[in-house]
């Protein structure tokens, strides 16, 4: 035990700083950045007809759409973009539901403290993992007042990860419907938000925003930890002492 002690002491605290400080280079690695085109660097049409998932248009980038996939970066691109990019519009969707968001935090009204219900429509488990890791030590979500529950009737965010596969909508309807007013839908990872890789496939729809409203997007494939972090912090109203690079 005492050498347990010891070795704690010695290495001391892991837990990320965030969001008092930006995140480390390991809380948000190249990979984790937005791509955008590197400075006097226009779009090339290359670039455009090369994206898989359509996210690169000649006059910008849907962070939405991007699954980092890194096939841009030969075409003038480079991951220099910020980290954090959750966002209450699309713009495929300019008059969707999560438009209502614009700068408010709906679940202020809560203070500090939230939970959230995870729900996963159809994923490949990446979204997951980066999700379920706020809860770990590292980052330890629980020291900002974010907590975990398995049941929406005690949850305030439906957190949904995956591209919606048709056997999960009506699943999905109901665990929205359960959760108790105020309440907020977060769709996290390219999967959710717009299908990603398989967007138009049949027997899946195109986005979360289909089924429930959607109050944040969390763009990524998948979003890191601390991104996921911001929209959490987002929807409480918690102003950040640095904003995440």
């Amino acid at each position: 035990m005492f050498g347990w002690l010891g070795r704690s002491a010695a290495r001391g605290i892991l837990t990320t700083r965030y969001p008092d400080a930006p995140p480390t280079p390991s809380e948000a690695p190249v990979s984790a950045h937005a791509p955008e085109p590197r400075p006097a660097v226009p779009i090339s049409p290359n670039a455009v007809a090369g994206c898989p998932v359509r996210a690169i248009a000649p006059d910008g980038v849907d962070q939405g759409r991007c699954i980092r996939c890194a096939r841009c970066l030969a075409q003038g691109f480079e991951f220099s973009g910020p980290v954090a990019l959750a966002t209450a519009k699309r713009p495929d969707r300019p008059e969707g539901p999560g438009a209502i968001l614009g700068g408010a935090a709906p679940l202020a009204r809560l203070g500090r403290s939230i939970h959230v219900f995870l729900v996963d429509v159809g994923s490949c488990n990446a979204c997951n993992l980066e999700v379920l890791s706020i809860a770990h030590p590292q980052y330890d979500a629980s020291r900002l007042g974010i907590f975990f529950t398995n049941s929406p009737r005690h949850a305030d965010v439906l957190l949904v990860v995956g591209v919606p596969t048709e056997a999960m909508v009506e699943p999905l309807r109901r665990a929205y419907d359960a959760i108790p007013a105020p309440k907020a839908v977060v769709a996290t990872g390219a999967c959710a938000i717009r299908g990603g890789v398989f967007e138009g496939t049949p027997g899946l729809r195109s986005g979360v925003d289909e089924i429930v409203p959607v109050d944040l997007y969390v763009p990524g494939c998948p979003p890191p930890p601390v991104a996921v972090l911001d929209a959490l912090l987002r929807l409480i109203g918690r102003e950040r002492t640095e904003a995440p690079t």
